[in-house]
């Protein structure tokens, strides 16, 4: 533990990182890439004001935190803020971490490119126009420390693959997507049935092509597990950040103790899980451990950093980075606790809405709460039956309003994982509901 001067705090993370990536575009490897990479972050607190540096490769520790630390100091004494209080942590205890089964390092690029262009032929189905496999590993080591004597570090392996089918008919483009990431190693191909998966998306494509574009208006909605995550996470997730609710940018400010949606509503972000957004301990040394932001409709809690949690009250253990950069206030596994009905009892309640499938993206406003994502497809509902496909379609509305009318939440959570960017960063993370039942939404063309 090093001593320093007009500091009242400062931490250190050391990364090493090595990551395989492998593109193949139409059956042809396009991209083999291997990446070694080592550095750290430093930051030191000087009454209001952080200091931070990072460095590449080997550094000089105690050279590193006298230039964070000088950097605090000349702006507190320049522009003094009011002084950031921590919320004191333990050392973080290491528990249940994921286990793989199969190291990828022990598989060789020639084996890796095999199986990736066996999903692309699987993927090249009569129709398809072209096809696009992704696989990425990655092996970190985190090892941090800080002012007052927390030393602790972690090694963890991330896998996944994704594949794209496009198809082409009479100008019309269609794409179907598929992809598995997680906290596991390169049994992530057989567990999720790669090569059924791209099929599967070969398929989606092709029927897309000859699905009716969607009309709009406002009605009945189903989402599936995968639409009603990424609604739970771009939309309450995000807002639910304590940094944007301190800078005046979450709808749910000043909301904390209030019914702000449907009494079915629990919803939980859990570092714990193993799933792509784990971590046994955020990048300020906070243990990681599960936080429910919303408890049957009432909102609990926030996600917060050791620095928001002090101004705000709640647990610290949500501050993250990409590589070693400044940590911010992140998510990590959000995803909406499974109810108790059942998929067909959401259909029986609707006589004329649409049933939306998957997610294409969108955008969010958080400080406004309100958000328009893209489905991937959708099927007409009339009179408590499936009828006609549909494709480019959105859900948009207000996210407050969109939470009180959810009427039905299903009984078979899944999950999904991507990378969630926030301050020019990306990190893991997997977002998850059971199916929902909303009773208005407004429905559009993408």
């Amino acid at each position: 533990m090093i001593r320093m001067k007009n500091v009242d705090f400062y931490d250190v993370r050391v990364v090493n990182a090595t990551t395989t990536s492998i593109l193949i575009d139409n059956g042809n490897v396009e991209e083999i890439s291997v990446n070694y990479t080592r550095g750290g972050g430093i930051r030191a607190l000087c009454g209001g004001s952080w200091g931070f540096t990072s460095a590449d490769g080997y550094f000089d520790e105690k050279k590193a935190l006298n230039t964070a630390s000088e950097l605090a100091s000349s702006m507190n004494s320049r522009s003094p803020k009011e002084k950031v209080n921590l919320t004191p942590i333990r050392k973080p205890i290491l528990k249940d971490l994921p286990r793989i089964k199969i190291d990828p390092r022990d598989i060789s690029i020639e084996e890796k490119v095999k199986i990736l262009k066996e999903m692309s032929k699987r993927a090249k189905l009569e129709g398809i126009s072209s096809t696009s496999v992704i696989y990425s590993e990655s092996e970190i080591k985190v090892s941090y420390t800080n002012i007052d004597g927390i030393d602790c570090e972690y090694e963890l392996t991330r896998s996944g693959f994704a594949v794209t089918a496009v198809a082409s008919e009479n100008g019309v483009y269609q794409a179907g997507r598929k992809s598995k990431f997680g906290v596991k190693g390169y049994e992530i191909f057989d567990e999720a049935d790669a090569l059924e998966l791209a099929t599967i998306a070969a398929h989606d494509a092709l029927e897309l092509i000859h699905a009716k574009p969607a009309k709009g208006g406002s009605m009945p909605v189903i989402l599936d597990q995968e639409l009603a995550g990424v609604f739970v996470h771009e939309a309450v997730g995000h807002a639910s950040e304590a940094d944007l609710v301190l800078e005046g940018s979450s709808i749910l400010d000043n909301m904390i103790g209030q019914q702000i949606a449907s009494p079915l509503i629990n919803i939980v972000d859990d570092p714990t899980l193993h799933e792509y957004g784990y971590f046994p301990f955020d990048d300020e040394g906070t243990q990681s451990q599960r936080t429910t932001i919303i408890k049957d409709g009432i909102l609990t809690s926030f996600l917060h950093s050791r620095e928001t949690s002090a101004k705000l009250g709640g647990e610290p253990g949500h501050c993250r980075c990409q590589g070693y950069s400044m940590p911010i206030v992140r998510m990590s596994n959000t995803y909406l606790e499974n109810g108790d009905s059942t998929f067909e009892e959401m259909l029986e309640d609707i006589d004329n809405g649409m049933y939306l499938i998957g997610s294409r993206g969108g955008q969010v406003n958080t400080g406004e709460g309100i958000f328009q994502f893209n489905a991937e497809k959708a099927y007409l509902i009339e009179k408590g039956e499936i009828t006609t496909l549909m494709r480019d379609v959105s859900l948009s509305g207000k996210t407050l309003e969109i939470l009180n009318n959810v009427t039905h939440v299903g009984n078979d959570l899944k999950m999904n994982s991507g990378r969630c960017g926030k301050g020019g960063q990306l990190v893991p993370v997997s977002d998850g509901s059971p199916h929902i039942s909303i009773s208005k939404a407004v429905v559009g063309g993408a």
